[in-house]
């Protein structure tokens, strides 16, 4: 019997975090993540500087290592960032200087993004900056591969105890990628997919005002990182496409 929640027949699908993310990644011809607030945020913004990104789970000193053998930056963590280091703040890397290769852990984004690739399936970032940029190299990457299906996995973030807290900010940058293949032709679609679509057009006209008034926007504002959260709510500014190849993501 096949298992329910890998949402097949259809063709564009949708679940949460790194369970989700093991679900689906193997059903797909193509995993998109999304992690808005910030890494996939952070992750187009550093591509559209032409840096290639290597994800990472955390950042220790397996991180330290890996970016030393591959000649990149570090990122530091976003409370410790002073002017002119990069962290997991789009706006660090805006005002970073020129790097040519990043490693970026994060718990969420990157983390997913490490764990789905060591299955070689073909993993691109999005936020609500590229999904229509996305949405269109997915149609392109699929159209001469009838019957092929895209997996879109929020990634969520951590409550205290380590238990994934939904964020909603993730639901609609996958929405506004699933809404643009919709609109496209693409289908069909799994209700689950179907309801993130619904939830990113209920919110498109008003998205700037619901993204700094929900629990992660006002953490990040609270935080000081106000700049971060409008960086993110900027709705298609770019055509860059993070596909990972190998061990980084480059621009498609």
């Amino acid at each position: 019997m096949a298992d329910p929640h890998a949402q097949e027949p259809w063709r564009a699908r949708f679940d949460w975090g790194p369970v989700g993310a093991a679900a689906l990644a193997g059903t797909s011809e193509v995993v998109t993540v999304v992690d808005v607030l910030s890494f996939t945020t952070a992750l187009t913004v550093a591509v559209d500087a032409g840096i290639e990104v290597f994800p990472f789970r955390w950042r220790d000193s397996r991180a330290e290592r890996f970016a030393q053998e591959h000649n990149a930056v570090l990122a530091v963590g976003r409370s410790e960032a002073q002017p002119g280091r990069i962290s997991l703040s789009p706006g660090s890397i805006l005002a970073g200087g020129r790097v040519e290769r990043l490693v970026l852990p994060s718990p969420n984004g990157s983390t997913i993004a490490h764990d789905v690739a060591a299955d070689g399936t073909p993993l691109i970032g999005v936020s609500l900056r590229n999904a229509t940029a996305a949405a269109e190299w997915t149609l392109r990457r699929l159209a001469s591969v009838p019957g092929s299906s895209v997996s879109v996995i929020a990634a969520g973030e951590r409550w205290p105890d380590g238990s994934l807290r939904p964020a909603v900010e993730d639901l609609w940058g996958a929405g506004a990628y699933l809404a643009a293949l919709d609109a496209r032709g693409f289908g069909p679609f799994s209700p689950e997919a179907c309801t993130a679509a619904a939830t990113y057009r209920a919110v498109a006209g008003e998205l700037s005002a619901q993204l700094r008034a929900s629990a992660s926007g006002r953490e990040l504002i609270d935080l000081r990182f106000a700049d971060d959260v409008e960086i993110a709510a900027e709705v298609d500014a770019s055509t860059a496409v993070p596909v990972l190849q190998g061990e980084s993501f480059l621009a498609a």
